[in-house]
């Protein structure tokens, strides 16, 4: 015979798969099921720790209990960074995955903090500059609602952007169109672009920062942005919450033997 507690879970999660609980509803609090009779105190915290652990819920101080979206944003791959986008309108990346995805957005769902560091090893070989030169740091936090989805943080020499608007650390894209039309305004326009993903164990801090449930991973993002003649404009970091995306990429599929007769 199953415990209490595994079987007051099992009824939350047949409520949420038959959408009795929608995404983003919140369950009962504890007290309130502990009055009605479901069990003590430890019963139903045990239940909701069991719903949290296989997916279903999260629970945040002064959030309570709530139903996780069972609809990830679509993460586009090449698409995002269309130039009409951002250098004709003022569709900024994030912006491309709400729209793409049918979501609302608005523009202070991106804070955002500006400061000079020493480059460390990763952003150093990924500027191309040596360990412990200053760089421009653009580090921000984008949610949905109140939500967390991601962080990214933009490393960027400083003879590329002083005095623009990248290093302005008001909330928000760094103004219509975002970076990439910042740049392209001072005369660095993107052209090609390196993206690397891995998945791995979120630290203790990334987990508060993203609300991230127990045992979910992170997807960790190395995009690397070049001009036409190969000069690194951009190297960034973004740490995504893995449920929260689904990757989409679009490309026309390489042909090398026929690129090689054309020579």
């Amino acid at each position: 015979m199953a415990p209490k507690w595994r079987e007051l879970a099992d009824k939350f999660a047949e409520q949420i798969k038959s959408g009795e609980y929608p995404p983003g509803a919140q369950l009962p609090q504890i007290r309130q099921l502990v009055e009605a009779g479901e069990g003590s105190k430890e019963t139903v915290h045990k239940a909701y720790k069991a719903l949290e652990a296989e997916g279903l819920v999260t629970s945040t101080r002064g959030h309570g209990t709530v139903v996780r979206p069972r609809t990830p944003l679509k993460r586009l791959g090449i698409a995002r960074y269309d130039k009409v986008k951002w250098r004709d309108g003022d569709e900024v990346a994030f912006i491309a995955d709400r729209v793409a995805s049918g979501r609302a957005y608005k523009r202070n769902e991106q804070t955002q903090t500006v400061s000079r560091v020493e480059a460390d090893s990763l952003v150093a070989a990924g500027l191309g500059v040596p360990v412990g030169s200053e760089v421009y740091a653009r580090a921000r936090l984008v949610k949905e609602g109140t939500q967390p989805t991601h962080t990214l943080t933009s490393y960027y020499r400083p003879e590329h952007v002083e005095g623009t608007r990248i290093v302005d650390p008001a909330p928000g894209p760094a103004g219509r169109g975002g970076g990439y039309r910042v740049l392209y305004d001072a005369g660095f326009e993107i052209d090609h672009m390196r993206e690397a993903l891995f998945a791995r164990i979120p630290t203790a801090a990334e987990v508060q920062l993203l609300q991230l449930p127990v045992g979910e991973p992170v997807v960790e993002l190395h995009r690397t942005t070049y001009t036409a003649d190969g000069t690194v404009v951009e190297f960034a970091v973004g740490i995504h919450s893995a449920s929260r995306f689904a990757w989409e990429y679009d490309f026309k599929v390489p042909d090398s033997a026929q690129d090689k007769g054309q020579e």
